[in-house]
């Protein structure tokens, strides 16, 4: 059993049966996940609790601005901030910097400045490691979020498949840890993990969100009072539920969904998708082609704001170095297949 296979806490059904992927009833589902939320089971469940504790809190902001301070024109500003601000930033962040070390920063003040730069919903250690699981074991039994398993399986998938094994060696532990050391995360040593079950300790955890939030919320509020305050916090826990549903959508709902001349990469499921593509960068089937790629926008449309973003900060002086594939991409893929493309119109042609 290689590392990455023996990292995760796997779910009480299992992720395979007679060698084959295990699809769970919802029912089983459902059991798994408030089992895995009850504190008072083990206070090991507790980053689980804690990430869709903050989730759903998030629905306090957006219903007190429904109901006290309601304007079309914030309607709109909540749902660029979640949709584009936050999106991309999810992109850049818990992405391609803190699972694929796509770039570095120059040094710790502007990786702290990134990793701050909008309202924090999500904790790295619940991304970041089960992402490096999933690309490992893409769309097979033991991918956190199989999209074969179907949506659910993916949706609830943060607290049933992404957490980590609570009885990691101390050897295993550690070398876990290098998985995480360059995100600036707080990492618990081995004797904290083995009270807590985490890679982070969760007064650091819980201290850093609070902070995030009360400078993003007094920010917000000198610059449009609390209606502004309240809607981006809002329309952030819209982000926090949204995000939980990407990558079943990302490959294709389970099925082939790929396109000729648009999906390269054969390997998995991945499809590029416009909207995720547009508003984020996250054109997922070039990044399961390339992942360790600053880019993931290769073609003349597909338009990549999180590039951009780095590619800003790089010029600035923020960012080191980065690694872009769009030029070994082009030699290799897009124009083999342009060049099929002139040929069989050639012959249709004749």
């Amino acid at each position: 059993m290689s590392f990455l296979d023996r990292i995760l806490d796997p779910p009480s059904y299992g992720y395979e049966k007679n060698g084959a992927l295990y699809v769970p009833t919802h029912r089983e589902i459902f059991s798994e996940f408030f089992a895995r939320l009850n504190i008072f089971r083990t206070r090991k469940n507790w980053l689980a609790l804690i990430g869709w504790t903050t989730t759903l809190g998030f629905g306090i902001p957006l219903a007190l601005f429904f109901t006290h301070h309601f304007s079309w024109w914030l309607l709109l500003v909540g749902f660029v901030y979640s949709m584009v601000v936050l999106g991309t930033h999810g992109t850049i962040w818990f992405h391609r910097y803190s699972t694929h070390r796509a770039f570095q920063f120059k040094n710790a003040f502007f990786r702290e400045l990134c990793r701050n730069l909008v309202v924090k919903t999500i904790s790295e250690e619940a991304y970041v490691i089960s992402h490096h699981v999933h690309h490992a074991k893409v769309e097979t039994p033991g991918d956190p979020y199989n999209a074969k398993a179907g949506w659910l399986y993916c949706f609830l998938a943060d607290v049933n498949h992404q957490g980590i094994r609570r009885d990691l060696s101390a050897k295993d532990y550690s070398q876990l840890c290098k998985l995480m050391e360059h995100t600036g995360v707080h990492l618990n040593s081995y004797e904290q993990y083995q009270k807590w079950g985490s890679l982070c300790h969760p007064g650091w955890t819980v201290a850093h969100f609070l902070a995030n939030w009360a400078v993003w919320y007094g920010v917000f509020f000198l610059l449009g009072g609390h209606a502004l305050a309240l809607a981006l916090f809002g329309w952030s826990g819209v982000w926090a539920v949204g995000v939980r549903t990407f990558n079943y959508d990302g490959h294709g709902g389970g099925k082939d969904r790929r396109r000729d001349g648009v999906d390269f990469n054969m390997k998995d499921q991945s499809i590029n998708q416009l909207w995720p593509g547009l508003i984020t960068g996250e054109w997922h089937n070039n990044h399961h082609l390339y992942p360790h790629g600053a880019r993931a926008g290769f073609l003349s449309y597909q338009f990549d704001p999180a590039w951009h973003f780095i590619r800003g900060w790089s010029w600035m002086g923020a960012i080191s170095s980065y690694r872009d594939f769009k030029p070994e991409f082009m030699e290799r893929h897009y124009l083999p297949w342009a060049e099929k493309q002139k040929a069989k119109a050639v012959v249709v042609g004749g």
